[in-house]
């Protein structure tokens, strides 16, 4: 049983009429345009882990998954066509992969009674289930990252960091200025000063920024980056000498692509991590058995093991197991987007579960709620060997802190309730 998979003719494939699958997962990709590099693995570990599903076990409790693509190129304007394109689909939850998109569908999300599953970025305060009822953000959000490399410096530093000094280089956009007020107030808990430097996008041009890192000589350095912009820190970094082991990305400034252009100057490099990274567990023995051998797979089948490979993967498990359980729960197989969200909403993932599907330890064990949208908010910390070229945990998944980031969750989604007049929706 082959997965269905649409990659470029979407209008054709809605041209054939109703396509009659049972649970619909759509993939909103990006394979093409300045960020493909990231785009494409991760479209590759969604699409394939849902094939292996099909392959191995015939779907999700009996019924064939369908896992239609659309093409966004990181693009919001094309982002909201592929939105309306794909709800006639009878999709069981969203990705969007993109903040500027996940904040134009989230109204309409609302409406259409379809979940989005915003992992690891878009509308961190969407954390609270009080005000996003249709919105998910686990199992951590920016101001979690920002947190966990805070809990990072402490944890290096025996505890304390008063008078260090941080520099945050960014995107210049909503983006990259995410984790600033979070910054911030860690900064006033903690002690250490906060320099911030902005980078304009693309990223190429970042010369002056190095200088005053150079002159200002701060204790660390964390990038808040996307693209290119990664690639030329890290190699800028490398130019002026700074202590790569010093250097700290977040997750989307993380992967292989990353840090290959500046070779062995990369090596040392460090970027938080929400989930596992390597390929050493059984579920990418199967993926490589049921899909990638059987020439089934979504792209060339080389990225197994990969950061953003690996993140696909995980999204699709997550949504995987959120489906089993919305077919448990209402004694369906065929199941709606408004089971699916029920279930998101009452999602424990264990340790015990993931060792069931082989992927132990692939990430932390958390749970959801109708209040908490975002999980326990559990950061780790990957350091990147140049010589194997390979990613490895040096700090486990730790607790962000719930007191400061939970204060700042609750500020910017009861301003948004105030300008949407939402009113709460748990008891």
């Amino acid at each position: 049983m082959k997965l269905k998979l649409t990659t470029l003719a979407l209008g054709a494939f809605m041209a054939a009429g109703p396509v009659m699958a049972d649970l619909v997962f759509p993939s909103m990709s990006y394979r093409t345009g300045p960020f493909a590099a990231g785009g494409i693995p991760f479209a590759d570990g969604y699409a394939d882990y849902f094939t292996l599903l099909n392959e191995r076990d015939g779907g999700i409790g009996g019924e064939t998954i369908l896992v239609p693509e659309c093409e966004t190129g990181y693009n919001t304007e094309k982002g909201v066509e592929c939105y309306e394109s794909l709800k006639s689909q009878n999709p069981l939850v969203l990705q969007p992969l993109s903040t500027g998109i996940t904040y134009q569908i989230i109204p309409k999300a609302i409406v259409d009674d379809i979940p989005i599953h915003t992992m690891g970025y878009g509308r961190t305060s969407a954390a609270n289930g009080n005000v996003f009822s249709h919105v998910f953000n686990y199992p951590a959000n920016y101001w979690d990252g920002a947190s966990g490399v805070v809990n990072y410096l402490l944890e290096t530093n025996d505890g304390n960091i008063e008078g260090k000094k941080i520099a945050l280089v960014y995107h210049n956009s909503a983006y990259g200025k995410e984790p600033i007020r979070t910054l911030e107030e860690l900064g006033k808990k903690y002690g250490y000063e906060l320099l911030l430097l902005p980078v304009d996008s693309p990223g190429q041009e970042q010369k002056s920024q190095w200088l005053q890192i150079r002159r200002d000589k701060p204790d660390y350095v964390v990038m808040w980056g996307w693209g290119v912009m990664n690639q030329v820190a890290i190699q800028e970094a490398a130019n002026i000498r700074f202590p790569m082991e010093n250097f700290i990305g977040v997750w989307w400034a993380g992967a292989q692509h990353d840090v290959l252009p500046a070779g062995d100057a990369a090596n040392g490099y460090k970027a938080i991590t929400f989930h596992a990274v390597g390929k050493d567990f059984p579920v990418f023995d199967d993926i490589q058995k049921f899909v990638v051998d059987a020439g089934k797979a979504a792209g060339n089948g080389d990225q197994i093991g990969t950061v953003l490979y690996n993140r696909g993967v995980y999204a699709a498990m997550l949504a995987a197991e959120a489906a089993r359980d919305a077919q448990e729960a209402n004694g369906v197989a065929q199941i709606t987007s408004g089971m699916m969200r029920d279930a998101m909403e009452n999602l424990v993932i264990t340790e015990e579960r993931m060792a069931e599907l082989g992927m132990p330890n692939f990430g932390p064990a958390f749970s959801v709620s109708c209040k908490n949208h975002g999980g326990d908010g559990m950061v780790g910390v990957a350091q990147w060997d140049a010589s194997a070229k390979t990613w490895s945990l040096v700090s486990e998944f730790k607790q962000s802190d719930r007191e400061v980031i939970g204060a700042l969750v609750e500020e910017d989604s009861a301003a948004f309730a105030a300008e949407n007049n939402i009113e709460p929706q748990c008891n």
